[in-house]
Order: C-alpha cells, then sequence, then structure tokens
C-alpha cells in the first residue's frame, strides 16, 4: 500500500509569517545594556558608645560593580586571611618592602642590563680550539681520611689544615692530551664533584677543588682557549660563592625566621660570623696570588654578614691585588670577574669599577711587550687573532662602567682612548659598550678615530662593525648619514677575505635600508653580489646572506619597489643550498602577505613572487613533512588570493590556468585556485546581473571546465564530493545546466567510493557522519536541479538513492536510515506546486512540471520505496541489544511525517499511531520529549489548517515506563 500518497501541501510564505518572533513595543527610558549599573550601598553603623544612636549612611556609586564583590560584602577569603595577620608586622614589611624598592630603583641593576648568562654562550661558541689541552684534576686525600678518630677540637683544627696543605704536595693529576670536548667534560666532573662533596660535609675537599679550578686560570698555553676556560671555570667560582652565601645565611635562621633580603650585620649571630670569618682566613692562607683573588671575589657578597663597609674595603684590595697578574690577559680576565661580581653584589660602588678599568688602562701596554710577543710566537698566534681574546673582558667591564654612567664619564673614555693612541681594541669595546645613542650623535668623531687606528693590530673593519651595530639602534645625525656610509663603504669594500666582507656588509645593509633610496640599496647589493660570487665564497656565508634578505623585507614593504631593485632577484641566485633557498623564499612571501594591503596585477610582482612560489614548490618531495606541505601551501594560497586584475576576467583565468600547472603537487593550492575560479565566475554573474552574453557564457563555462579538470586529481574524497557539489552550484547559478548535471553525476558516482575510515588531523574517523553531512548537503541543491530532457524523471535522486542502497553500511549504524528520513523531506518539498527556493533564472521542476499529476505519481512511488526501506530497518531493530535505537528512529520517523506529510490520510495517520506506540514501547522513549511532543500537536490542532490532528492527539496515549 501506498501510505505516503499525499504529501502535506505547504505555504512556505505563511509559515514564515507565523514563525517569526512577536515584535513588542518597550519603552527602555534610560536604560540601556551597556551602560554602567548604578548600585546603591546602605550601611548600618551602630555605635556602642554611651548616649550614641545608631545612624545609617546610604552611598551612590556610579562605578561599575562587580557581582561578586558584592555578595561578599566587599571582601573575599583572601584578604580576609591578610586582614587576620598582625598589623605590626604587616606595617613593618610593606615599610621594609618600600624601601627595598626605592633602595633597588636607586642601586640595582635593571632589565635593560645585559647579564653575563646571555654572553656565556657566544663566547663558548666563538672561543675553541682543535690544539690538545692539559688538566690538574684533585685526586683526594689519604691523610684526611686517615684522620679520624681524635675527637678533640685541637685535633680537628690540626687535621683540616693538613688537608689543606696536601693539595699543593701533590695530591694532584695531571692529565694530558685532552680535546676540548673532553676539557669541557672533565670541567663538568669537577663541578659536580664540588656540589657533592659540598652535600656530603666535605668543605674542604670543596673548597680544595675551587682552588684547583682557579689555578687552571693561570695556563696559557692554549691561548685562544682562554676565553672559553674563564666562563667554565668561573662557572665553578659562581657555584661555590652561591653554595658557601647560603651555607651562612641558613645558620642564621633564629626561632624558624630567616633574615630579610636587607639584613643589617647586627643581625647576624655570633656563629654565622665566626663561620663566615673562618671562610676567609682559610681563603687568605691559600699561597698562590690568583686562586686566592678569584676564590676571595667568589664569597665577596659574604662580607655582608661581618659589616656594612665590608665589600667597599674589599674591591679596591681586590683591584690592587690584580696589579700582581704579570700576563695582561690573564690580569683582564681578572678584572673582568671582579667586576662582574662587583654588579652583582655592590653595582652602586662605581668608584671601584672604574679604578679597576683605569689600572688596565695603565698597563694596557704590557700587551705589546717582548714577554707576549715571545709567547705568541712560541704558539704561532697572530696579534689581531690575539687581541680579539681580550674583547670579551674589555666589553664587559666597559658595560659594566657604561650601565647608567653620565655622558661625562663617556666623553672622558673617548678621550682617554684617544690618549692611547686611539687603540683598536679599546675603542672596538667602548662601541660594543656604551649606549647606542651616544654613540650614533659622535659618528664622525668615532669614524675619525678609527682612521688613524694602527691597521697592524685590531681588523678596521672590525671597528666599523661595531659602529654599524651601533646605527641599527640609534640615528646618526641626518647631515652626516651619507658622508658615514661613504666611508664605511670604502672600507668595506676593499676586504679581500669574503667572511670578513659579509660579516661587516651584512651589518651596514641595514643602516643603509633605513636612511637610504633604493638606489643605495640596490649599490649595496651589487657589490655584495660582486664578492661572494667568485670561487662561491656565498656557500659558507647562508646566514649573513639570509640575514641581508630579512633585512632589506624588514624595511622595503612595497614590492614594486622592492622587485624593481634591480640586483635584488641576483642576490638570491646565490642561494644555491635548496633548503636555505627555501627559508628565504618563505621570509619573503610571509613578509609579502603581512604587509602587502592591497591586491595586485604589476607583472613585476607576479612575475617574481611565481618564481619565488615555484621554488618553495618544486623543494616537495615523498620525505616533505605534512606540517611544511601545508606552510607552503598556505604560502602560496596567500599569494593567489591577492591577485586581481579587476574586470580583465580572462586574464585572471588566465593567472590561474599557469599557477596550476606551476603547482600542481600541493593539493591545498589546486583547492584554492578551485575556489578562486567558482568565485569569478559568480564575479562574472554578479557584473551582467545574471543575464549573460554570449562572451561571458563561454567565458562562464571555461571556468567551469577548469574546476572539472581540475577536481578529480585531488587525492581526498570529501575534499572532491564537496568541490563537485559546490562547482556544480556554481555552474546551475550561471545556467550551466549541462555541466551542473556533469558535476552532480561526478559527485553520484564517487559516493560509493567513500572508504569506512578516513584520516581526520592525523588520525583514523568513521566516514559514517561525514558522509551523512555531505548527502543532507547534496538533497538540498537537488531540489532546485531541473530534470534533463533526454533523462528519466528525478534521474538524479534515483541514482543517488540506487548508490545509497548498494553502500555497505556498517552493522550498528543507522546512518542509512537518517539519509533515508532526509530523502523524504526532500520529495515532500519536491511535490509542492512551489519550491521554497530557486535559483535565479533556471527553471525548477515545479516550473517545467507545473504539479502534473504523473510527475507527483513518480514522487510517491521513491517515497513508498524510501518508507518501506526504513520499516524494514526498524523491524530488524527488534532484537533486545537494539531496541533503544528502534525507539529513537521510531520517534525521529514520526516527527518526519508529522512535519511533511497529508496526516489526513488514513493510512498514514495509522502509521504515525503506530510509530509513537513503537516508540514507548519497551520503555526507552524520553518522556519529556514524548509530552513535548504531544504540547505541539494540540496546540497545532487549533489551527484551521491542521485541525485533523486534534483525532491524531486522542489516539496517542502517553505510557509510564513502568
Amino acid at each position: 500500500p501506498c501510505f505516503l500518497r499525499h504529501a502535506r501541501s505547504r505555504n512556505y510564505v505563511s509559515e514564515s509569517e507565523v514563525c517569526k518572533l512577536e515584535s513588542v513595543p518597550l519603552d527602555f527610558g534610560d536604560y540601556h545594556p551597556l551602560k554602567p549599573i548604578t548600585v546603591t550601598e546602605s550601611k548600618t553603623k551602630k555605635m556602642n558608645r554611651k548616649g550614641s544612636t545608631s545612624s545609617t549612611s546610604s552611598s551612590s556609586s556610579s562605578s561599575m560593580m562587580d557581582p561578586l564583590s558584592s555578595v561578599l560584602d566587599g571582601t573575599d577569603p583572601l584578604s580576609l586571611f591578610a586582614a587576620a595577620a598582625d598589623p605590626v608586622t604587616t606595617t613593618a614589611t610593606m615599610d621594609s618592602t618600600r624601601k627595598k624598592r626605592d633602595k633597588d630603583d636607586s642601586s640595582a641593576v635593571g632589565s635593560d642590563f645585559e647579564p653575563w648568562s646571555s654572553k656565556r654562550g657566544d663566547i663558548l661558541a666563538r672561543y675553541t680550539t682543535t690544539e690538545k689541552l692539559s688538566i690538574n684534576l684533585y685526586m683526594g686525600s689519604e691523610k684526611g681520611k686517615a684522620a679520624t678518630t681524635g675527637s678533640a677540637v685541637s685535633e680537628k683544627v690540626r687535621t683540616r689544615l693538613e688537608e689543606l696543605d696536601d693539595l699543593e704536595e701533590g695530591s694532584q693529576k695531571e692529565l694530558l692530551n685532552l680535546t676540548q670536548q673532553d676539557y669541557m667534560n672533565r670541567i663538568e666532573e669537577l663541578n659536580q664533584s664540588l656540589k657533592d662533596a659540598w652535600s656530603s660535609d666535605q668543605k674542604v675537599k670543596a673548597l680544595k677543588i675551587v682552588i684547583q679550578c682557579s689555578k687552571l686560570l693561570s695556563d696559557t698555553t692554549v691561548i685562544q682557549f682562554y676565553p672559553s676556560k674563564f666562563v667554565l671555570i668561573t662557572d665553578i667560582l659562581d657555584t661555590f660563592g652561591k653554595l658557601v652565601y647560603e651555607r651562612i645565611l641558613s645558620m642564621c635562621v633564629d626561632n624558624r625566621v630567616s633574615l630579610p633580603d636587607n639584613f643589617s650585620p647586627e643581625s647576624v649571630n655570633d656563629t654565622a660570623k665566626e663561620t663566615c670569618l673562618n671562610w676567609f682566613f682559610k681563603i687568605a692562607s691559600i699561597r698562590e696570588l690568583i686562586p686566592r683573588f678569584y676564590v676571595e671575589a667568589a664569597i665577596l657578597k659574604c662580607n655582608k654578614f661581618l659589616s656594612k663597609t665590608g665589600i667597599s674595603e674589599c674591591l679596591p684590595r681586590l683591584t690592587s691585588m690584580i696589579r700582581g697578574i704579570g700576563d695582561p690577559l690573564v690580569a683582564v680576565y681578572a678584572r673582568a670577574y671582579l667586576c662582574r661580581v662587583g654588579m652583582e653584589v655592590a653595582p652602586q660602588l662605581k668608584e671601584s669599577l672604574n679604578k679597576n678599568f683605569f689600572d688596565f688602562l695603565l698597563t694596557f701596554k704590557q700587551i705589546h711587550g717582548d714577554t707576549v710577543q715571545n709567547q705568541l710566537v712560541v704558539q704561532c698566534v697572530e696579534i689581531p687573532l690575539y687581541l680579539t681574546l681580550y674583547s670579551p673582558a674589555i666589553d664587559w667591564i666597559l658595560q659594566c662602567i657604561a650601565y647608567r654612567a653620565p655622558e661625562v664619564l663617556l666623553t672622558e673614555m673617548m678621550e682617554r682612548c684617544k690618549k692611547l693612541g686611539n687603540n683598536a681594541l679599546l675603542l672596538n669595546s667602548v662601541m660594543s659598550a656604551f649606549r647606542a645613542e651616544f654613540i650614533a650623535a659622535r659618528s664622525m668623531d668615532f669614524i675619525g678615530m678609527i682612521k688613524e687606528c694602527d691597521e697592524s693590530g685590531f681588523p678596521k673593519h672590525l671597528l666599523f662593525r661595531s659602529l654599524g651595530l651601533n646605527l641599527a639602534l640609534a640615528d646618526p645625525p641626518e647631515n652626516d648619514r651619507l658622508q658615514i656610509l661613504n666611508e664605511a663603504w670604502k672600507v668595506i669594500t676593499k676586504l679581500k677575505n669574503p667572511q670578513d666582507y659579509i660579516n661587516c656588509a651584512e651589518v651596514w645593509v641595514e643602516y643603509t635600508c633605513r636612511h637610504f633610496t633604493k638606489r643605495e640599496v640596490n649599490t649595496v647589493l651589487a657589490d655584495v653580489i660582486k664578492h661572494m660570487t667568485p670561487d662561491r665564497a656565498f656557500e659558507d656565508a647562508y646566514p649573513q646572506l639570509q640575514s641581508i634578505i630579512q633585512k632589506v623585507i624588514t624595511y622595503i614593504h612595497d614590492f614594486s619597489l622592492l622587485f624593481s631593485v634591480e640586483k635584488f632577484l641576483p642576490f638570491l641566485d646565490m642561494f644555491q643550498k635548496e633548503n636555505v633557498r627555501v627559508e628565504v623564499c618563505k621570509c619573503i612571501m610571509e613578509s609579502f602577505i603581512k604587509h602587502q594591503q592591497e591586491s595586485t596585477k604589476d607583472p613585476v610582482i607576479l612575475n617574481a613572487l611565481l618564481h619565488i612560489c615555484k621554488t618553495m614548490h618544486d623543494s616537495v618531495n615523498a620525505l616533505t613533512l605534512e606540517d611544511e606541505k601545508r606552510m607552503l601551501a598556505a604560502l602560496i594560497n596567500g599569494f593567489i588570493k591577492m591577485v586581481s586584475f579587476g574586470r580583465d576576467f580572462e586574464q585572471q583565468l588566465s593567472f590561474y590556468v599557469e599557477a596550476r600547472s606551476m603547482f600542481c603537487n600541493l593539493e591545498p593550492v589546486l583547492v584554492q585556485l578551485i575556489h578562486s575560479v567558482n568565485q569569478l565566475a559568480m564575479e562574472t554573474r554578479k557584473v551582467m546581473r545574471g543575464n549573460h552574453s554570449r562572451k561571458t557564457a563561454a567565458f562562464v563555462r571555461a571556468c567551469v571546465a577548469f574546476c572539472f579538470i581540475t577536481i578529480p586529481s585531488l587525492s581526498s574524497i570529501f575534499t572532491r564530493l564537496n568541490l563537485y557539489l559546490h562547482s556544480g552550484q556554481v555552474a546551475l547559478a550561471n545556467q550551466c545546466l549541462s555541466q551542473a548535471d556533469a558535476f552532480f553525476k561526478a559527485a553520484v558516482s564517487l559516493v560509493p567510493e567513500v572508504p569506512k575510515m578516513i584520516s581526520v588531523d592525523g588520525k583514523m574517523r568513521p566516514s559514517d557522519a561525514f558522509l551523512l553531512e555531505f548527502l543532507c548537503n547534496f538533497f538540498s541543491t537537488l531540489l532546485v536541479v531541473p530534470d534533463h530532457p533526454e533523462q528519466g524523471v528525478l534521474f538524479l535522486v534515483r541514482g543517488l538513492l540506487n548508490v545509497i542502497q548498494d553502500y555497505t553500511w556498517e552493522d550498528n549504524s543507522d546512518d542509512k536510515v537518517r539519509i533515508y528520513t532526509n530523502v523524504l523531506h526532500l520529495l515532500s518539498a519536491m511535490a509542492q506546486e512551489a519550491y521554497i527556493y530557486h535559483v535565479d533564472k533556471v527553471d525548477s521542476n515545479d516550473t517545467l512540471y507545473g504539479g502534473d499529476s504523473k510527475f507527483l505519481a513518480e514522487i510517491n512511488k521513491l517515497c513508498e520505496t524510501v518508507i518501506t526501506q526504513i520499516l524494514d530497518h526498524l523491524k530488524n531493530l527488534g532484537k533486545e541489544e537494539t531496541l533503544k535505537r528502534q525507539s529513537q528512529l521510531a520517534l525521529s520517523f514520526f516527527n518526519t511525517i508529522l512535519a511533511h506529510g497529508d496526516l489526513r490520510n488514513n493510512k498514514l495517520n495509522q502509521l504515525s499511531v503506530n510509530l509513537w506506540n513503537l516508540a514507548q514501547k519497551h520503555g526507552f522513549a524520553d518522556t519529556k520529549t514524548m509530552v513535548k511532543t504531544l504540547e505541539y500537536i494540540k496546540r497545532r490542532s487549533k489551527q484551521p489548517e491542521t485541525s485533523h490532528f486534534t483525532d491524531l492527539a486522542l489516539r496517542l496515549p502517553l505510557q509510564s515506563r513502568t
């Protein structure tokens, strides 16, 4: 029997009116939801004094109040805890914190001071060696282990003194022929040994290790490694200083209350003071100058426990001690360590730091003395290389001195440099340490000093590099800018060594881009190409060349200007290594997408960026990671979206065709091109207002053809399905009916190929939900697709139903029935006299068939087939384990009939009653849902066109779960 003989006749306009929300006029007055709320707060104060009366005060606040705060009556749990604290203690703490902050503001080192830790890595990376190194390791003391019997204090003291002396009596082992890595590993072992000895309460052993390490700083046999050695050894000294300080600080804990950060010596107990003095006495007994200096400097902070002036008295004495170190390199690093410790514990004592540096200037001539020269001859080290070893130490000393220093001091430093004959090493450190603004303002003075420097020592190009680094951070006087560039480039362009040249040129490119036009930038790029092309020197300078490109695109955001720089693209040709070339191309594309505000059709930009995008695309191979492919595709898509030829749609399509041939290996790019071409077709329709001429009709068909031949090349099946549907909709909108049919047929034929599992974000997921979503969208489109005159009635719907019938569904899935339910929605909409929506200038089946009875009979036949399939599935769910699913599907099918069926048909009416009873039969129905559904039916029965719902409501019983 044909249950759905007639679909319910729908008047979509009147239904839409009924469903609209009722508009109610509102008098807002002064109310507005975004205005701040005015809260009136009333407080009642009761006075307990004699003769006083209760008084109520009311205050009104127009500021925004937090509703949560008002619940807490102005207090929150954390505030209550704070209020419960001792008010005297709280006040004292606040005062001390305020004082500490005020003191910190005036004397402490701020975040604008570059810490030593940031320089450590650079020094270790820069100062390396391939020569063999030696190290003396502490081997432990048998005497110390033997002396365990005596318990008297005098015995213990004597034992410890013997242990200390034992260090200088041969309890050490010399390891020879170590590589740099072995040496660093040994130093790390010593650092760990120090911590282990300390944690096992072997304080003397710990001190011996530190003394042993400090002695290594007097050894300059492999001189080019000395700066790195200094870094490694001072790490151990820092660890020791911290351990000693924390040990003494822990002894100051009194009644579980530790000392505040800004404690005074008076608050330190006698035991802690005695221990602290003991450490200083032990260190004073070290015979050799260098270990004695370093170990005392390491625990300099401990002077805080003894007296307020301890640190200020020790710093000048330690500064004077350094005068006894004969080797100028060893001495300058000792001064650097003292500055480092001094800045940590007493940054306000700048006088001592200045004295330290002026001492260094007085002994500066030692560098060119016979002793040093003989040592360099033995080690085969050239004087320019030797002088660069001083840079980290002098840079650090000057940084400490120059920190927040007045300009008077900086000017004085310049004068001292001149008195020393404009020593290049010193001048370089001055430019590295002083504020960039100070250097930039005096650029011409510094250039004059650089010219007068001795070429044989510190290389001049390094001085110009340091000057360039400053000018990248601060601008020189405008009148001097061109002269500065000319003076610097005269020196840079004469450099023969490509590495020296590129290190210098890299810095000055930024200065050129900041202050000059494309002409000067082009000249600089041409010079770089000229210097780096011979003997393929560019292969050793990729980081610097990348940096140059980065600086150019940082300052030039106008890409038509950038690509008109004649030497820019030849410069890119120097990146011969593929991974580097791709990284550079990515940088350029990121800059383009970020800074290009308007779409472009400039042929210079298009040709250059197509070349760059092609380079990125061609780097993709079987080993390329998915993330990398996604990134490259996103950059290329960003470029494609920015290309617009305005009303020249044919040129636009030609560009997309060219792009398709160039980027065929990146699927997201092909997807973007299909979307772009579809958009182009719709823009053509918009321009023609839907009335295509012969020319535009042919153009739109060309766009449709582009999409039709591109989609099959995609691998993702759901991407193909959705693009077939989307492109078919575009073809339909442009009255390309046969082309639209071709898209929809392709989509129908592709459905059987949908796999059971698909990859989503790298994880395998069932495809049913995705297929259901696609088919629902497809049904919505099929409503307005007119039948082909040479095909049968509803040929696309029939074809799709056959595919759904043959598709292998999971046994535990109800998606097939859900799809059939949606098919009933479609068929019901198709049976209406006028469809709910249309495509402009396309006649759908409601117009073509005009409600013909044969057409409606075909729809009814399809409905009968679909309903039979649904009922068969419900019957198969009659087993105990699937009764809940049966209940849910029965109610869903009931709602479909209620919404779309004509319930005046008796058999359809009976079917709906049977489905209602089946939904409740086994107690799995949701009672609330059933009640609300029945209420809806009763409400609908009061409307004239659905008065027959009254009889239906009487036939729908509500069963309790019991």
